[in-house]
């Protein structure tokens, strides 16, 4: 805010300060326009140790919220005379009371302290987790208690987005650690003649193992993020409450179309990846093993059996799930502006690699106590 004369088409006169022993005389415009580099000859005026000055503000002309937040810098070792009402009254606005400091800033908190809010959001989140697994259990029963309200078009469009489009990826990278895997074994085999267990190596660590646990990872990085971003947008953008407020249920147009389409997806890319894996395997033993494809066909038909295909094929629909949940579940949390739609999606893809490699931990612990 300005006064009337520092609205005019003349222009202002510049802040000025004159000091003659303790008396201090201000004129001038004292506004953002008017100031200049007045601020630096008002902090050699402030400097502690001196005697207390005397300000007439009687040539003052113009004053603003900037004039007055300098003028309160001096208030602590001066006195405020002749000062217009009007300008005195704006003063008053940013002002503190004499004699006061401004409140400590809290001090930062312990490691205990931390330790202990870190542990109360997590097991908010997972609480919230678990409604939301509720939430959509309830909502996939009521697809199945009225088939009429499942979303066709929606888990068809999931099923090309999530599934066929991440062919390309998923069979590069199975073949290439179908080759990592035959490498690293096979100068270990080569040195004790047993050339031909590269089929066992390749054939049981690719179906049990890698070909579930990295097309899960790379769907998790793909689409899993995809789903955190789409639906935190729609949070941020409010098309979630609109969707709420025309009748639409949210889970039913962005969750259980995703959830069924990855359900399906995932064991099918599995299996694709078994077979690029195990092909990329047979040309490495090919290469450095001189194990001809016969050959190693044959000995991994007689030592892999249906039951590690059936392993890593029945791990599929359960890193599916997690990837769907997780995923979703960041992408409603996200609130307020665009960074917070970056962070749930990051938290999404960190959490859902981070649950299914759990996940094959619990896995492989359960096989064994099995003998499977």
């Amino acid at each position: 805010m300005t006064s009337r004369s520092s609205l005019t088409n003349k222009p202002a006169t510049p802040a000025a300060i004159v000091r003659s022993g303790d008396q201090v005389l201000l004129s001038g415009a004292w506004t953002a326009r008017g100031l200049g580099r007045i601020d630096r000859q008002l902090d050699a005026l402030a400097a502690p140790g001196g005697p207390p000055l005397r300000i007439d503000a009687s040539g003052i002309d113009a004053f603003d919220t900037a004039g007055a937040w300098l003028i309160d810098r001096l208030r602590a070792g001066a006195e405020v005379h002749a000062l217009r009402p009007e300008f005195a009254r704006r003063l008053a606005l940013v002002a503190r009371p004499a004699g006061t400091e401004p409140p400590p800033s809290p001090p930062p908190p312990g490691r205990l302290a931390l330790l202990g809010r870190h542990t109360v959001a997590a097991l908010e989140q997972g609480w919230a987790l678990l409604a939301f697994i509720g939430e959509c259990t309830h909502a996939f029963a009521g697809w199945l208690a009225h088939p009429a309200r499942i979303r066709w078009r929606p888990i068809l469009y999931n099923i090309r987005s999530a599934g066929f489009d991440a062919l390309p990826i998923v069979g590069l990278l199975s073949f290439l650690l179908g080759i990592v895997v035959a490498y690293q074994g096979a100068a270990q085999l080569r040195q004790y003649g047993a050339n031909i267990f590269v089929a066992d190596l390749v054939g049981l660590s690719m179906l049990r193992e890698f070909a579930p646990l990295i097309t899960a990872i790379i769907v998790a990085g793909r689409s899993g993020s995809a789903y955190a971003a789409q639906i935190g947008s729609m949070a941020v953008s409010e098309e979630i409450d609109a969707m709420r407020t025309i009748g639409m249920r949210p889970l039913d147009m962005l969750v259980l179309p995703k959830g069924c389409a990855l359900l399906l997806v995932l064991p099918l890319l599995t299996v694709f990846a078994d077979v690029l894996g195990v092909f990329g395997g047979m040309l490495m033993a090919q290469a450095q093993l001189a194990v001809s494809y016969t050959e190693f066909l044959d000995r991994f038909v007689r030592t892999v059996s249906v039951t590690a295909f059936l392993i890593g094929i029945g791990k599929a629909p359960v890193f599916a799930a997690i990837i769907v949940t997780v995923g979703c579940f960041q992408g409603f949390r996200a609130h307020g502006g665009a960074d917070s739609v970056g962070r749930q999606t990051t938290r999404s893809v960190v959490h859902a690699i981070f649950l299914v490699i759990v996940a094959d931990a619990l896995f492989s612990v359960a096989f064994s106590a099995l003998d499977l």
